[in-house]
């Protein structure tokens, strides 16, 4: 590598062995704590979550748990109303 051609970058760059693997999004900690309630939860029963309360609009929660449960193989139904994010296990 004695004639290597330095490159012009417009980035730094970076040890692979430094980048961080796995995803921690924005709502994990809010899908986490929705997958903990949802373990155990009788037959028959549902999360009643306040829209209020969510850091983010409940399409983009959804979306989110609907990631979390398909990778997890798990089956959850959702439904909403203007308050409430309703979670249950199907």
């Amino acid at each position: 590598m004695a004639n290597a051609k330095r490159v012009q970058r417009s980035y730094k760059t970076a040890n692979r062995s430094e980048v961080p693997t796995g995803r921690n999004g924005k709502h994990k900690s809010v899908v986490t704590k929705i997958l903990n309630d949802l373990e155990g939860l009788e037959e028959g029963r549902c999360l009643k979550i306040p829209l209020s309360e969510l850091p983010d609009t409940k399409v983009n929660i959804r979306s989110a748990l609907n990631r979390a449960t398909h990778k997890q193989n798990k089956a959850v139904a959702t439904a909403a109303d203007e308050s409430f994010l309703y979670v249950w296990n199907s």
